[in-house]
């Protein structure tokens, strides 16, 4: 399994917003320290505008140069376009690898799954999994989509629907922030919402069925908008799950048993990297004894 990062991704931060630099410094000195899990490192892939042109538009690229705060949650930092580029990077260079044989993940800031076609808004700025997918997509191969973060991936929905091999499924709490998601909105997005403190069972049932759902689709490659803010310690929402439904989730990602991909979506507790190691040591199949029971 390779790891794709980058030091620069912690050089921005705003006093008080809970997207902090902690969130990949931490965890990458966890995943550099532990040794359950042998892992290769690698850095983002350049990104084309054409890439970019595929889920953006050219007004969205200039925005992100522009000196303003985009919304209430998501300001402008000086060369976050840059980092939101070397984001996208991050996802491309784990598609490659994936398609490589290689499962990879990429734990980089900012995240991306609420970016829209023209503007950054939820902490994202560019819509990272979508591009990964727009581009595994233009090569000609079917891709699915799948968002466990406990916010609906409204981003991703936006620049995906109704686009043909293309097949995104999104658990999340609802009502939540963005206060989208609470149904399908076209024939190749899912929406999977959990109520409110629902129980652990309520969100492994849901994401086995939106698993089950994608995979119906024959999809060859998987990409997977990894959130880990659906834990019962996160501060920004009222999930209930536990550090081992994290390590189970990574044994469901890594049964559907086609080459895989994913990103650091949300999460935003101080345990975020010991989920994420938690994850991919179930993704990896390293720990013995994971239940896999829906």
């Amino acid at each position: 399994m390779t790891i794709v990062t980058d030091p620069r991704c912690t050089e921005y931060r705003a006093a008080g917003h809970p997207e902090k630099p902690f969130r990949v410094a931490r965890t990458v000195d966890l995943l550099k320290s532990q040794k359950s899990l042998p892992l290769n490192w690698a850095e983002p892939a350049e990104v084309t505008r054409e890439q970019l042109l595929r889920g953006h538009s050219e007004a969205h690229l200039t925005l992100l140069e522009t000196p303003s705060d985009f919304d209430a949650d998501t300001p402008y930092h000086p060369g976050i376009g840059d980092h939101a580029r070397r984001g996208v990077g991050g996802a491309l260079r784990a598609l490659n690898l994936a398609l490589s044989g290689e499962p990879a993940f990429s734990v980089l800031r900012p995240p991306g799954h609420h970016a829209m076609r023209d503007h950054p808004m939820g902490f994202c700025y560019l819509g990272s999994i979508a591009l990964a997918a727009l581009e595994a997509r233009a090569r000609g191969l079917r891709v699915a989509i799948f968002d466990f973060d406990v916010h609906h991936g409204n981003g991703t929905e936006a620049l995906l629907a109704g686009h043909e091999g293309i097949a995104f499924a999104s658990v999340h709490q609802s009502p939540a922030y963005p206060g989208t998601g609470t149904a399908d909105v076209s024939t190749n997005c899912f929406n999977y919402p959990v109520p409110p403190a629902a129980s652990r069972e309520a969100w492994r049932k849901a994401f086995r069925s939106a698993l089950d759902r994608l995979m119906a689709t024959r999809p060859q490659v998987l990409a997977v908008s990894a959130g880990f803010d659906g834990y019962r310690g996160d501060p920004l929402a009222n999930g209930t799950l536990e550090r081992e439904d994290f390590e189970w989730l990574g044994t469901q990602v890594r049964d559907c048993g086609i080459p895989t991909f994913g990103m650091l979506e949300g999460g935003y507790s101080l345990d975020l990297p010991d989920l994420v190691l938690l994850y991919l040591l179930g993704w990896a199949g390293v720990t013995p004894g994971v239940s896999r029971a829906a």
